[in-house]
């Protein structure tokens, strides 16, 4: 083992231990850093929903495979996860065990703060990319980024050094992103008035709105595109249509009220914004695999027999 490897083996195993002990309980864990999250679990799973912020995801241990429309990538601790947008994706872990814990942390940002590392240094205009990307990207994992991550990480054990350390080491571990390969793609969705940042605030908007009827044209219009040119461009970025991308939001933020807060699924049907019940079961059922009150009970279910 090169000396380049045995340092990044040795980074890897430090981000392990740490985890593990401050990622006590199964699931996504919370720390005191409060953009940055630990998830811990013992068991592969199925292909679960969720919705992919703007962030960082390293995996420490183990693997995990994300589905993005029709697309489906793997990766594990040799890799890292960019999500440049909001994306509705489906996560599936797919090596854990009680030994060997599913092990990864999560680090939120935004596109300004990214904009604001590319105002800090000179570059040349990307020219490699002129038409919106997938809004993930995967890097090759590398000592030079671990580095700050441990950094970061480390101030759990010191959290007064924490609202003083943290966003500064934050801003590094950004720049090594930018830095990196998938820096012209990232750049796209920072620079003002770009396409794939056009396609950013539409996703937006959607995000905000998501119970409210989605008109194309008068969204298209807002963010200064045609029509043709925001279907095309927002299906690149994040592989559905914006119709598909806005149903995605309302069922999972369904799935989410009847579990937490256990409300009726008509009554859910109606906040989320569908004028029918019945059709609302048919798309629940389409994207679950059950309709709504068999899903909620089956979840339920493998709660309790955990």
């Amino acid at each position: 083992m090169s000396m380049s490897n045995e340092r990044l083996s040795m980074q890897q195993d430090e981000l392990v231990q740490i985890i593990e002990k401050h990622a006590p309980k199964m699931g996504g864990s919370a720390t005191s850093i409060p953009f940055l999250r630990f998830f811990c679990t013992t068991t592969p799973s199925e292909f679960l929903h969720t919705l992919y912020e703007p962030s960082l995801c390293l995996i420490a241990q183990g693997s995990k495979a994300v589905g993005l429309g029709e697309e489906l990538f793997s990766y594990d601790k040799n890799a890292y996860l960019i999500s440049s947008v909001h994306l509705p994706a489906r996560v599936q872990i797919q090596e854990a065990s009680p030994e060997k814990p599913y092990l990864s942390l999560q680090l939120t940002f935004s596109m300004d703060q990214i904009l604001e590392i590319f105002k800090e240094f000179d570059q040349e205009e990307d020219k490699g990319v002129s038409q919106p990307q997938c809004g993930l990207y995967f890097g090759e994992n590398s000592s030079l980024l671990l580095d700050p991550i441990l950094r970061l990480v480390r101030l759990l054990e010191n959290p007064k050094d924490i609202n003083i350390l943290a966003p500064m080491i934050t801003r590094e571990i950004l720049y090594r992103i930018v830095q990196d390969k998938g820096g012209a793609i990232i750049r796209q969705f920072a620079k003002n008035g770009s396409l794939a940042q056009r396609v950013s605030r539409a996703i937006t908007m959607i995000k905000e709105d998501f119970a409210e009827p989605l008109r194309i044209e008068t969204l298209a219009q807002k963010i200064g595109m045609s029509s043709s040119s925001l279907h095309y461009h927002f299906k690149r970025v994040t592989t559905m249509s914006p119709l598909q991308f806005q149903k995605s939001l309302r069922l999972q933020e369904a799935r989410r009220l009847l579990m937490v807060e256990e409300m009726e699924a008509s009554h859910v049907a109606f906040q989320v914004g569908y004028e029918s019940p019945s059709q609302f079961s048919r798309e629940y059922a389409r994207l679950f695999g059950l309709p709504p009150i068999r899903d909620i009970k089956r979840i339920r279910e493998a709660f309790e027999s955990a």
